[in-house]
C-alpha cells in the first residue's frame, strides 16, 4: 500500500505534541485535540467526570460565551464535529473544507483552552448527561458491553461505567471540574492532531502561536488494574428484551503486546463480515440471530477478545452452544492458510478504504503519539498482520482460550446463570 502522506511530529517545549499528516487528493482536513485522560484515571466520587467534561467544553468559551456560539460557527461552514470519552482518552475535533482551516482551528483550540464551565451550564448539562445514561440503560448493547467489563474487572476504574452513576453525576461540583481539567488537560498529556489538504509547516507555526501559554503540569498516573480469574464467569442483567444480547470476552493482551495482531487476524476469521465464520454459522445456517461478531479490544494495560450476539430469546443457550463449538474447533483444529489469507487480505483493504479519510488518520496515528510518544502508522499494523502465521494464531488460542479467562454477559429475560454456566467448556 503506497503511502499518501507525510506526516510530522513535533514536540513543543512545553511537552506539547503536534501530528500533521498532509495528505494528497483530498479538500478536507481535520483538527483532533487528544487527552489522555477518561475513565480509569477517575476516582469513585467522580466516576463520570471525564464524559461531563467533555459535554462542558462546549457549553461556552471566553471568546464564544455560549454553545450557539460554538455550534453555529461549525455549522456555518458545514463542519463534521463532536467528541467522545473512552476509558483512556477524550477527543474533541472537527472535519471541513480544508480552505476553513483557520476557523476550525480557532473553534477547537479555543474549546481547550479557553472554557469556561459557569455554574449554570453545570446545572443544565448535568441533566443532559443524566438523560444520556437513560438513554445507554435503555439499550442492551450498552448494557451488556458494561455488564461485561464490570465482570472482567469489578469495582475499580476498569469496571466502572464511562457515563459514570447517575446518582454521582447529580452531585459533581463546579470545583471539582476546574481541578480535574487543569490538572488533566495540561501540555505533556495533550496531543494535536491534523490531517488532510495542509501544509505542515504553516500548521506548525499557527500551533505554537495559539498555545504558547498552555497549561502546564506533571501528569496523572491511573491506578494499576488488578485482574483475577479462576473459572468461567457469567453474570445476567435480567431485563424484557425481545432478543437475547450476549458478550463472550477472553482475557487477553494490552496494546503494547505484538501478540494482538494474531489475535485480530483471528477476530476476522471468527467474526468479520458476512462470510466470517460465526455469521455462517449462528446466522445463515441457523437463522439464531441478526448480529455476531468478533473483536479485540486493547489498553494500555488491558485487553479482551470478544464475540458478540443479539439472539432469539427461546434460542440464547443454543446460540452460546453453536459458538462454544466454533471455538473448541479453532482451539482444535486451528484455521486454514486460505482462512488465513482472506483475512489479512479484508484487513488490508479495509484500511485502504480508511486512509482516504483526514479523521481516520488524525486519530490514528495521534492516538499512537498519545500512547507510543512515537509514530506508528497504518502500515506499520499492516507490516505486523501481513508476518501472521498459523503457528501465530495457535499460539493466542492456546493462550487465552481457557476456561480461567472466558467471561459471559448477557442481557435478557433470564434469572439462572447455571444453564450458560454449564455450556463454557473449552
Amino acid at each position: 500500500m503506497d503511502r499518501t502522506y507525510n506526516f510530522q511530529l513535533n514536540t513543543f517545549d512545553s511537552g506539547l505534541r503536534l501530528v500533521t499528516v498532509p495528505m494528497q487528493g483530498t479538500k478536507t482536513v481535520t483538527v483532533m485535540v487528544m487527552v489522555g485522560t477518561g475513565s480509569k484515571y477517575e476516582t469513585k466520587d467522580i466516576n463520570g467526570i471525564s464524559h461531563f467534561l467533555e459535554h462542558m467544553m462546549f457549553k461556552g468559551t471566553t471568546k464564544r460565551p455560549g454553545p450557539l456560539d460554538i455550534s453555529r460557527e461549525l455549522d456555518g461552514i458545514g463542519a463534521q464535529y463532536n467528541a467522545f470519552t473512552n476509558k483512556e482518552m477524550t477527543a474533541y475535533y472537527a472535519k471541513a473544507s480544508s480552505d476553513k482551516l483557520d476557523i476550525v482551528m480557532d473553534v477547537v483550540f479555543d474549546i481547550y483552552l479557553n472554557s469556561k464551565f459557569e455554574e449554570a451550564g453545570i446545572q443544565t448539562e448535568r441533566h443532559v448527561v443524566v438523560e444520556e445514561i437513560n438513554m445507554y440503560h435503555d439499550e442492551p448493547r450498552w448494557i451488556v458491553a458494561d455488564t461485561l467489563e464490570k465482570l472482567l474487572y469489578g469495582d475499580q476504574p476498569a469496571g466502572w461505567s464511562i457515563a459514570g452513576e447517575k446518582e454521582t453525576i447529580l452531585g459533581l461540583k463546579r470545583q471539582q471540574f476546574v481541578d480535574y481539567f487543569n490538572s488533566h488537560y495540561i501540555a505533556s498529556n495533550t496531543v494535536i492532531s491534523i490531517a488532510g489538504d495542509i501544509d505542515s509547516a504553516v500548521v506548525k507555526e499557527k500551533v505554537q502561536k495559539y498555545f504558547e501559554n498552555i497549561r502546564q503540569g506533571n501528569k496523572v498516573e491511573k491506578l494499576a488494574v488488578a485482574e483475577k480469574q479462576s473459572g468461567s464467569k457469567v453474570e445476567i442483567f435480567d431485563k424484557a428484551t425481545d432478543q437475547t444480547h450476549f458478550i463472550l470476552g477472553f482475557r487477553a493482551f494490552n496494546t503494547y503486546d505484538d501478540r494482538k495482531y494474531p489475535l485480530g487476524v483471528l477476530a476476522s476469521i471468527l467474526g468479520g463480515g458476512m462470510s466470517s465464520r460465526l455469521f455462517s454459522e449462528v446466522r445463515e445456517k441457523r437463522g439464531l440471530g441478526y448480529y455476531v461478531s468478533a473483536s479485540l479490544e486493547t489498553q494500555t494495560d488491558t485487553g479482551f477478545f470478544e464475540i458478540d450476539a443479539g439472539v432469539n430469546n427461546d434460542r440464547a443457550l443454543e446460540a452460546v452452544s453453536v459458538i462454544m463449538e466454533e471455538l473448541r474447533k479453532i482451539k482444535n483444529e486451528g484455521v486454514s492458510d486460505s482462512e488465513l489469507k482472506r483475512a489479512i487480505d479484508r484487513t488490508i483493504g479495509g484500511t485502504a478504504l480508511a486512509l482516504e479519510h483526514s479523521d481516520f488518520l488524525a486519530q490514528n496515528l495521534g492516538g499512537s503519539v498519545l500512547f507510543e510518544n512515537k509514530i506508528l502508522t497504518p502500515e506499520d499494523d499492516l507490516d505486523k498482520i501481513k508476518a501472521v502465521t498459523l503457528e501465530d494464531i495457535k499460539s493466542v488460542v492456546d493462550e487465552i482460550f481457557k476456561e480461567d479467562k472466558l467471561n459471559l454477559a448477557i442481557v435478557g429475560p433470564f434469572k439462572d446463570s447455571e444453564p450458560f454456566k454449564k455450556l463454557l467448556t473449552l
